[in-house]
């Protein structure tokens, strides 16, 4: 099937535009149509399948259910439940106060909200489709062990001293109230119009919200695709040097994307010689640790907590960098 996005891009881009294979904006404009393509077929056809499964998900008994269990099976429910939400930073705050108005620890919440923006359905299918299993299953894996590890961190040091005064009152409350907090809902059972309703309403939802950073995204993958000279990325980043997966990090950290538009560029600085645990170390600096995530985290956490938080995922980036650029060449 991926192959029709091939074909599509071949025929306008080398039969109705006569562009060649070999010019640089050639290729590039090739990456960009099938890219683009694909993605938004994946992006409309997943979002609405897996938007029928949810349709009937009640948010409330799955965080009730998140604050009685304990703090090793919540940090990984709080990962898996981040891993298949599809949540970014512009609804980082209303999760994060949900979470803590049910009465959850900060490290289970902050498991969810570090492990919701790197991987989603979305992501896990264009990954397979882009860069294969390998690839997908130890970024899933790993995307899950940082958002699992920062929360347990994070509860170590007892971080919810350094919520903001409203938000440490919510959790207060919510922890009172027992594990539910205030939340007594009650289960809804929908019919297959309401579901096809829910599922198209948020299909056109995230869809809207996402497409500019698949534009963009694209855009970059085409850019480094078809004018970064070949061997200049392999020549400054692809050496494995020690140092480069910290640089890399940084590099990350002020280019904001969402995980469906960082997906291209990932492919394409593997196309272009980046080691596989340096391009990962970019990546997520990219979706989890960008500047305006945390700009509008600064609403709910003191300066200190978002220092830690920002700590603790720039060593984890850069500790996965290290070891897949160690264990990378057997993948």
């Amino acid at each position: 099937m991926l192959a029709i996005f091939t074909l599509l891009a071949d025929w306008l881009v080398y039969d109705v535009l006569a562009l060649t294979p070999a010019s640089r904006f050639g290729a590039a404009l090739h990456f960009f149509v099938e890219d683009t393509a694909k993605i938004f077929v994946l992006l409309i056809v997943m979002i609405y399948v897996i938007a029928l499964l949810r349709a009937s998900l009640n948010v409330e008994k799955v965080r009730d259910y998140l604050a009685g269990k304990n703090r090793l099976t919540g940090y990984f429910l709080g990962s898996a439940f981040g891993a298949i939400t599809p949540f970014c930073s512009c609804s980082s705050i209303p999760a994060f106060l949900g979470f803590t108005s049910a009465g959850i620890p900060v490290g289970i919440t902050m498991a969810f909200l570090i492990t919701s923006p790197l991987i989603n359905e979305v992501a896990v299918l264009l990954l397979l489709g882009l860069l294969g299993w390998q690839f997908t299953v130890m970024y899933v894996l790993v995307g899950m062990l940082v958002g699992m590890v920062s929360g347990a961190l994070l509860d170590a040091i007892h971080a919810e001293r350094w919520l903001q005064s409203f938000a440490a009152k919510a959790l207060q409350r919510g922890q009172q109230n027992g594990a539910g907090g205030a939340y007594t809902p009650a289960s809804v059972k929908l019919n297959w119009q309401q579901r096809h309703h829910f599922a198209t309403a948020e299909t056109k939802e995230i869809v809207g919200r996402v497409w500019k950073w698949v534009f963009i995204g694209v855009g970059l993958g085409a850019a480094l695709h078809g004018f970064v000279p070949d061997g200049w990325v392999e020549a400054h980043l692809g050496q494995g040097q020690w140092w480069s997966v910290p640089l890399a990090v940084l590099i990350g950290v002020p280019l904001y994307s969402n995980v469906t538009g960082i997906v291209p560029v990932m492919e394409s600085l593997l196309l272009h010689g980046l080691p596989v645990g340096t391009t990962l170390a970019f990546c997520m600096a990219t979706v989890a640790a960008s500047f305006p995530e945390f700009i509008l985290l600064k609403q709910v956490m003191q300066w200190r907590l978002l220092a830690s938080v920002f700590g603790i995922l720039l060593l984890a980036f850069t500790l996965i960098g290290w070891l897949f650029n160690l264990i990378g060449p057997v993948l």
